[in-house]
């Protein structure tokens, strides 16, 4: 007797968004269930992002999130940018203290988190002075330590060269259950993710498993025409 599938996480059923008047998404037919590794590719201005808020928002205390732009607060350490992933989850009383003085235990573990991602050395930097790939890697922290089980990630990688991304995507893979990545790299989506879902022009125009998906439509799907 077969086992039942896991249960979905997001059930999307026709959903539309629009910024503006103009439709930005329409007809979006979507379930993404516990365990997935769902990869969303297509090109620029396809609706990835707006599809990918869409899943936040039905799901926002079970969602940790990678945004496209690492959205750190510069003038901060990489300590204190990486807490706030758990920042709704503490006192006020306890947050206020750590802005001042951090505890040895929330120290720590932060400390462990960026060792995951190579970061290490950077604990008491300022965000602000880090490059752009470590600063990725700071918001990829960030994720990892708010520890909810669905990641959001919206490019999560793209300042990362192929060696480094790929680490960094198997960091998440081992840190949360649900994997929904906005991803432009074909052989990290294959290699990764176990479903890939192609958006062109708002509408999902391809659903399928990874291993089915032929790398050269793959490839062509995020290109300019």
């Amino acid at each position: 007797m077969r086992s039942p599938p896991p249960a979905p996480v997001v059930v999307l059923a026709g959903a539309r968004a629009a910024y503006g008047g103009r439709e930005v998404l329409s007809g979006i037919d979507l379930t993404v269930r516990r365990g997935e590794r769902v990869a969303l590719m297509g090109r620029s201005g396809a609706g990835k992002s707006t599809l990918l808020g869409l899943i936040q928002a039905q799901i926002p205390d079970r969602v940790a999130l990678v945004p496209q732009a690492a959205a750190l607060v510069r003038t901060l350490s990489v300590f204190h940018n990486v807490y706030m992933g758990r920042l709704d989850r503490r006192s006020t009383l306890h947050n206020l203290r750590t802005l001042l003085r951090p505890a040895r235990a929330d120290v720590a573990e932060v400390g462990a988190v960026l060792a995951r991602v190579g970061l290490s050395e950077t604990l008491w930097a300022k965000a602000g002075a880090l490059s752009g790939g470590q600063q990725q890697r700071v918001s990829v922290a960030r994720a990892l330590y708010n520890g909810r089980p669905v990641l959001v990630g919206d490019e999560p990688v793209s300042a990362l060269d192929p060696r480094q991304g790929e680490a960094v995507l198997a960091e998440l893979a081992a840190g949360h259950e649900t994997l929904v990545l906005a991803l432009h790299d074909a052989a990290l989506a294959r290699a990764l993710c176990d479903r890939i879902v192609v958006l062109e022009a708002g509408r999902i125009v391809l659903d399928a498993p990874a291993g089915e998906v032929d790398p050269a439509r793959l490839q062509a799907s995020f290109e300019a025409p």
